[in-house]
């Protein structure tokens, strides 16, 4: 059986890292004037996009830095640095606000179809840090029982976004302002500790500690 504790890592730093409960909100402003099925349609594609993105990252992530020269070490610092501060975004509501900014900008650029590619998909749920973090867990479960594993793990996390995202309005209604501030913050303080053990990882490998 593979390493059962990975595996639970990559499960909490991917379900952090997309924030379902942080994205509930914005979807539903993405979306106004749409009917419950045109919501579900979006969510549905937007979410299949958003797995195709990160698992083609997972499978090949790794490749992709051995050939510009960037070592697994390398990029769980810089990695790790770019999820913490993510981390303080969310715990200081400043992601909040930037994805908010960019669900404006698209609807009054883009035609309200295409919004489950751009920014649904790309870069409100497979964004930076998701796919930092993919990169950085692939480095950590890199045989092919690894890779099927956090490929998996990616599957159930976008689920979760998916079913989040088509029951959005309840959610939203139920965890009120306060919900929603509490839970990012602590998702947040949560998100931290994983980036800085990254980066301690990171630094053993480089420097073989």
């Amino acid at each position: 059986m593979y390493d059962f504790e990975l595996v639970v890592n990559a499960l909490t730093t991917m379900l952090v890292t997309l924030d379902p409960p942080g994205l509930a909100p914005i979807f539903l402003g993405l979306t106004v004037g749409m009917n419950r099925a045109e919501r579900k349609q979006v969510a549905l594609r937007g979410s299949i996009i958003a797995f195709v993105i990160l698992a083609t990252f997972a499978v090949f992530g790794a490749g992709i830095l051995g050939l510009l020269g960037i070592s697994i070490a390398a990029f769980r610092i810089a990695g790790g640095l770019l999820l913490f501060t993510i981390a303080f975004e969310m715990v200081f509501e400043r992601r909040q606000e930037r994805k908010e900014k960019t669900s404006e900008v698209a609807i009054t650029k883009d035609h309200i179809r295409n919004i489950a590619v751009f920014p649904l998909a790309l870069p409100l749920i497979a964004g930076p840090g998701a796919i930092s973090a993919t990169i950085l867990l692939s480095g950590s479960l890199s045989s092919p029982m690894g890779r099927a594993a956090l490929i998996a793990v990616i599957a159930l996390c976008v689920a979760v976004v998916y079913v989040t995202l088509y029951v959005a309005e309840r959610v939203d209604r139920y965890l009120g302002v306060t919900g929603r501030a509490i839970l990012t913050r602590l998702l947040g303080v949560i998100l931290a500790a994983l980036a800085v053990q990254f980066v301690v990882d990171g630094a053993r490998a480089a420097f073989v500690i």
